[in-house]
């Protein structure tokens, strides 16, 4: 009963340091173009860093540094990542084959901020989008899927500065009881609406597994672990979708 108590309180201390991670995404009336370059659409959308360790070692900022921001429209939320990476590694050709250990940008999304365990459902996606602009994620049947359907990505090199590229994504947003043997249609974006989301690169240095994993907010760790994302929502903080 105790344990159950400590785990209950570290749960809820967990999602109130994410919740504290909390900012408004501004509408676009013009979607970005996908293509990984820059664009005036971008001008007035925030840049959030990317400089806290979820798991491995703390790299120097030569080797990991990122930032990002977002914007929306009824279709999609939209996301431009800017990432200092010295080497891109894609060791796995199967984008279904431990693709948490080569580069990937990692998004996770809960379309309507309701928390909770997602591991084996899809009350809340974690989109693994590898090098190769495919996106992976454990399924309801506790199996690895592609999702490229819920997403369009897009990366390229920056020839203005060394070892980064600028990397867009296009993300829709799906109901909570969505599942890979009845999946749902995607559903609209509005104002005021409130969503879970959180970012995290996954970095591989050239060894059998990942290196650093960093993300865009801190929260606690739980059993010593802040690898959760994959798991729990709870961790994840909030956007508000603004004019």
């Amino acid at each position: 009963m105790l344990k159950a108590i400590v785990k209950s309180l570290l749960i809820v201390s967990a999602f109130s340091a994410a919740s504290a991670h909390a900012f408004d995404v501004k509408h676009t009336s013009t979607a970005p173009v996908i293509d990984g370059q820059q664009e005036a659409v971008w001008q007035h959308a925030q840049w959030h860093d990317m400089p806290y360790l979820m798991d491995g070692t703390l790299p120097e900022k030569s080797d990991f540094n990122g930032r990002y921001r977002l914007l929306w429209d009824k279709n999609y939320l939209y996301l431009q990542a800017e990432i200092t990476d010295d080497m891109l590694i894609d060791t796995h050709a199967d984008p279904l084959e431990r693709y948490w250990d080569d580069d990937a940008l990692e998004i996770f999304v809960d379309g309507d901020a309701s928390g909770g365990n997602h591991q084996f459902n899809h009350s809340a996606l974690a989109y693994h989008i590898g090098l190769d602009n495919q996106a992976a994620d454990i399924g309801d049947d506790e199996k690895a899927h592609l999702y490229n359907d819920h997403i369009n990505s897009n990366w390229k090199r920056q020839l203005e500065k060394p070892n980064t590229i600028l990397w867009e994504v296009a993300i829709k947003r799906y109901p909570n009881d969505y599942t890979d043997k009845s999946p749902k249609a995607s559903i609209p974006l509005k104002t005021e609406d409130v969503m879970g989301f959180m970012l995290a690169y996954c970095d591989n240095d050239g060894s059998d597994v990942r290196e650093h994993f960093m993300g865009d907010h801190d929260f606690p760790a739980q059993n010593g672990s802040k690898n959760l994302g994959y798991i729990t929502a709870d961790v994840f903080g909030k956007i508000t979708l603004t004019q």
